[in-house]
């Protein structure tokens, strides 16, 4: 099957994702589609080049955001009915909101309408599916009250890309979550991976709803289930 994979920029059901990813990618041509905020997230997770490592080819190409421009030439694939499934997964409220509104201004949404046009079965991994809370992960986190202040911060000078700034915050936008900044950091002042829990907005949960109104649209509460779908 040739499979087309969008990302957008939500950190819970992140890694799950790109589990199922590598897996789908075992056994299918798949297309990876990021937008602006899933490239900056699987970045801040330490996630993307597992996710670029499953492209290279026609067909299996790695999507930008930010190589598409505003006209998202790739969506003439999506039109033409070029692919057997598009799969997008985990789908932030935002993308979920401009979806069931028939807005298409992003990668995302674009490639979605399209798929729409062409009659290319869609499914989604909403992240605000259910009311209630919700436990999801932070990428890594300077935790100030174990920060003893080094004259020498052992994590910043760890640190590639230079992300942090001592005893103030981490950057997550220079962040690429390799975690070097964890090891070195003798006191344990940063942590990777805390789980907090997150209320979910009931005007989120509805727009998700209304997801199974949107014509060749199928509805999933978790990435692994997109495996035997594919069996089918």
């Amino acid at each position: 099957m040739k499979i087309a994979w969008a990302f957008t920029g939500a950190g819970h059901l992140l890694l799950e994702s790109v589990e199922t990813l590598e897996k789908v990618a075992g056994t299918h041509q798949v297309t990876v589609l990021l937008s602006g905020a899933a490239e900056e997230v699987l970045k801040m997770y330490g996630l993307f080049n597992r996710v670029k490592a499953v492209t290279g080819g026609y067909y299996q190409e790695l999507i930008l955001e930010k190589d598409q421009m505003w006209s998202y030439p790739i969506s003439g694939r999506f039109s033409l009915g070029r692919y057997d499934l598009l799969i997008v997964s985990p789908t932030t409220s935002n993308t979920i909101a401009k979806l069931v509104h028939g807005i298409a201004d992003s990668l995302v949404t674009n490639v979605v309408a399209q798929s729409g046009k062409g009659k290319i079965k869609t499914l989604l991994v909403p992240v605000d599916l259910e009311s209630g809370d919700l436990e999801t992960v932070l990428p890594s986190k300077l935790e100030l009250e174990l920060c003893q202040n080094c004259d020498t911060c052992e994590a910043a000078a760890a640190c590639p890309p230079d992300a942090i700034t001592p005893g103030i915050e981490i950057n997550l936008l220079k962040c690429e979550g390799c975690a070097a900044c964890q090891l070195a950091c003798p006191y344990g002042a940063v942590s990777g991976g805390s789980i907090i829990t997150i209320h979910m907005r009931e005007i989120d949960v509805e727009n998700s709803r209304k997801l199974h109104k949107l014509e060749g649209v199928k509805v999933l509460k978790d990435p692994s289930t997109i495996l035997s779908l594919i069996q089918e």
